[in-house]
């Protein structure tokens, strides 16, 4: 494998890393860094969000019912072909509902990711979830 493979490889990695990160620690700055201006999200509401500013509205209200937030990452199947990439990260996220004391849910899923290299820094620039599965306890 080249270097300038491996070097993508470990970005694209780096990039659901963050994205993992900054929606747990509410760092939202963090999380934006993710995405291209002009991103496509499916999959985690009925419509489609297009635009990151809209997407990262998106999620800090959908976050207000949840306390801590937990997005463990699967190693991450990733194909490059030049500045462009597709991901394929599965997830387990355990979230913590704030309307119900002690109840958590946990999402099953998988992130499909097109990432562009846009300034030298990889961009998602559509998301999917696909949900494998949903579990209330408490």
């Amino acid at each position: 494998m080249s270097d300038q493979r491996t070097a993508d490889r470990i970005a694209l990695q780096d990039v659901m890393l963050k994205y993992a990160a900054g929606v747990d620690d509410r760092d939202f700055d963090l999380y934006r860094s993710c995405f291209a201006d002009d991103v496509k999200v499916v999959g985690f509401g009925e419509q489609t969000v297009h635009g990151a500013d809209a997407w990262l509205d998106f999620v800090k209200a959908a976050m207000e019912q949840y306390g801590p937030t937990q997005h463990m990452l699967g190693p991450q199947l990733a194909t490059v072909d030049g500045d462009r990439a597709r991901a394929r990260t599965d997830v387990q996220a355990l979230h913590y509902l704030k309307e119900r004391e002690g109840a958590t849910l946990t999402l099953w899923a998988t992130y499909k990711s097109d990432l562009r290299r846009i300034d030298g820094e990889w961009r998602i620039v559509r998301h999917e979830l696909i949900r494998r599965g949903v579990k209330i306890d408490g």
